[in-house]
């Protein structure tokens, strides 16, 4: 009897237990609960929501600085390049030819990019004397005839020169110091390599700007071109279109793309961007154009250098300024005094602003040496 009593005992308790436990399981939170886990909850999210989103800004300003330093890098790599060899293929005579620059062109903005165009046998090598030259006179076309045998020192087949820009230099013998450049329209040549000459097209290339006054219409006599050279012409034109209405210029024609900020090469007539979002590009040159023995120090360009002056520059000196597209969102408030990042600088001869537009900047520099006019800068002056 006590064993029942006690199991029954035992049961009730285990009852009891049970019912207050389910009890207890379908209790649920309380409204104070809920709102305190919700508001913290909240709190982490919006934590990690204001960190996404800096970080998002910190990585869009990056990605555009990162692309802002490429293009810039770029670019000076091909300025460099192409300005090293300026006056390839020239003799010592025409390097007046070499290179000519503009200081501070006016486009109608606040920034005033210079310019530089250079000459020389850049791309494909020819390099042939003139047997004999005639016409020419009064901007009519010209026959040229080169020495038996000169075309078979190359590997062009003859349709290959049609078309082709040449620069005709009269002999450096002579006292005439004016080449012409040509468009030649095509060649003679007989089997066995005689007779071999160019025709070309009467007067100026169409679409060049050359350096040092070149024309079409050579005042040297006809005389004057025998034995002298005629060779592939490259006319380079580095410039920066600030506005992107550059006058004369149409966009989609020629490679103008009719967009501000945008550095172009122009090789013989045709536009060839390298790279955009280039806020300005300034240049100075160093020579010994006073001829007294020492380089005189980098200069912005000057028109009233003479010829027997430019023929003296041997260092080009080269400034590359990128601004981003956007500005950089990931500045609040406002920007340090003296952190220059955020205005443009003053560079060369081209004055800056003191005011910040939170765009960033990129400034690249380097000088190049001029291969050609450069044989004996260490023997005739001093860095």
């Amino acid at each position: 009897m006590n064993n029942k009593k006690r199991f029954k005992d035992k049961r009730t308790i285990w009852l009891s237990f049970r019912y207050k436990q389910k009890k207890r399981d379908h209790a649920g939170f309380t409204l104070t609960e809920i709102l305190v886990s919700s508001s913290i909850m909240l709190v982490v999210i919006l934590g990690a929501l204001a960190f996404y989103a800096r970080s998002n800004r910190v990585t869009v300003d990056q990605q555009q600085y990162a692309e802002l330093q490429h293009d810039v890098r770029s670019a000076m790599y091909l300025l460099t390049r192409d300005i090293r060899m300026a006056g390839v293929g020239l003799p010592e005579e025409f390097f007046l030819y070499a290179l000519e620059g503009v200081n501070n062109e006016d486009q109608g903005g606040e920034v005033k990019p210079d310019r530089i165009r250079i000459l020389g046998n850049l791309e494909d090598p020819l390099n042939l004397t003139i047997d004999q030259y005639q016409g020419g006179q009064g901007g009519g076309a010209v026959d040229i005839k080169v020495n038996d045998g000169s075309f078979e020192q190359y590997p062009y087949p003859l349709e290959f020169y049609d078309d082709k820009i040449v620069l005709i230099l009269p002999n450096p013998k002579s006292s005439c110091r004016t080449g012409a450049i040509r468009k030649i329209t095509h060649v003679t040549w007989n089997t066995g390599g005689t007779n071999e000459g160019f025709n070309t097209s009467p007067g100026l290339a169409p679409g060049m700007n050359p350096p040092g006054g070149l024309t079409g219409d050579s005042p040297c006599s006809p005389d004057d071109f025998d034995s002298g050279l005629v060779m592939f012409v490259n006319v380079k034109e580095f410039w920066l279109d600030v506005t992107g209405k550059y006058p004369n210029l149409t966009p989609g024609v020629k490679g103008y793309l009719g967009e501000p900020g945008v550095l172009y090469m122009t090789n013989n007539g045709i536009h060839y961007p390298l790279a955009q979002n280039i806020e300005n590009f300034q240049l100075e040159y160093n020579g010994d154009l006073d001829d007294d023995g020492f380089l005189d120090g980098f200069k912005p360009w000057d028109e009233n250098w003479t010829d027997d002056q430019i023929t003296r520059i041997r260092q080009v000196r080269i400034y590359l300024l990128g601004r981003t597209p956007n500005r950089f969102v990931s500045v609040s408030g406002q920007v340090p005094k003296n952190i220059y990042h955020y205005r443009r600088p003053e560079i060369s001869d081209s004055p800056g602003t003191g005011t910040d537009d939170y765009h960033r900047r990129f400034l690249l520099e380097t000088t190049v040496n001029i291969r050609n006019l450069n044989l004996n800068l260490y023997n005739t002056g001093q860095r």
